[in-house]
């Protein structure tokens, strides 16, 4: 049994002794720093940023990868973290010349078979299994096969601190590219629980749409995990820009995930219901952490906005 594991077992029983939720707990063996008053209710979420890869068919790659990620997980379990939240891509970004069938020069459409579908597999069996020991929610990205000739899912993975995927979340709006050569679209929003606190799932173009969380306003979401990878594209800097806006308008918290990735000019942050960065991760692979906590105003705004919502029929 790892230290960690006999952690989280000292956090949980004081909660089953106390009462008190598994957050509540925490801060016993966490304690706020001096001078600083944590609010009640509250719960200590960790984005990360890491290295993004792009040739699933690279077995190396791939366990490097997953290598980093166990990493940063534990970085943010050690920093009393109940939930990591990681970059579109963390465990691979597949380039489209890399998968095409007629590339890398030209184009077409991808050619699946040449993913190393195992090694992506288990190296996601590993992340489940460490969250279970760290006693941390972890929320991955990777490539949701399906089966052929149909093409896969962009998805999120939900991983649970029991070691189990409880939700995946497939990329709805997705970029011509994606759409014409690469990925089949998602349908449905998803959300999940922890300690309480309700969080939605946005990934890769999802983020230029409102429409996305403006949906999830309606679910009731406190926050909103979006992960994004600023590999290979332009017009970076409007997406931080974008999560800002988004947090004000359905007062709700925006954590967003990016590649390691210093020149794109953008780094991983957590944005609070009133638009600042509370938490922002440098240059290099590593996390941010901060605490998600509930104020009467946010209540206020997102219950007037539900009631005239309600009242005009919209």
């Amino acid at each position: 049994m790892t230290a960690h594991r006999n952690f989280k077992l000292r956090v949980r029983a004081r909660a089953a002794k106390t009462g008190e939720s598994y957050t509540a707990a925490l801060r016993h063996f966490r304690p706020t720093p001096s001078g600083d008053e944590m609010p009640d209710n509250t719960l200590r979420i960790a984005v990360a940023q890491s290295t993004v890869h792009e040739d699933p068919t690279n077995a190396a790659v791939l366990r490097e990868s997953g290598a980093e990620i166990r990493g940063l997980m534990k970085q943010a379990a050690e920093a009393g973290a109940r939930l990591v939240h990681l970059t579109e891509g963390a465990l691979c970004f597949p380039s489209k010349r890399v998968m095409s069938e007629l590339g890398p020069d030209e184009i077409g459409p991808s050619d699946w078979s040449k993913a190393e579908w195992t090694v992506l597999q288990e190296e996601l069996d590993r992340i489940t299994a460490l969250s279970g020991e760290l006693g941390i929610w972890t929320v991955i990205p990777s490539v949701h096969r399906l089966p052929a000739p149909t093409r896969p899912h962009n998805s999120m993975y939900v991983v649970s601190d029991q070691a189990t995927v409880v939700a995946r979340y497939d990329e709805r709006m997705l970029s011509a590219t994606k759409l014409t050569w690469m990925y089949t679209p998602g349908t449905e929003p998803v959300t999940f629980e922890i300690d309480g606190y309700r969080f939605g799932l946005s990934l890769g173009l999802d983020v230029l749409f409102p429409e996305v969380f403006t949906e999830y306003d309606r679910l009731g979401v406190d926050a909103v995990l979006v992960s994004y990878s600023t590999t290979g594209s332009s017009g970076n800097e409007v997406v931080p820009t974008h999560a800002r806006g988004y947090a004000v308008m359905n007062t709700c918290w925006m954590s967003l995930a990016v590649p390691a990735n210093p020149a794109a000019g953008v780094m991983s942050g957590v944005i609070d219901p009133q638009g600042e960065l509370v938490a922002e991760a440098d240059g290099a692979a590593g996390i941010a952490v901060t605490e998600l906590h509930r104020h009467d105003a946010v209540q206020v705004g997102r219950e007037f906005r539900r009631r005239t919502r309600e009242r005009v029929g919209s």
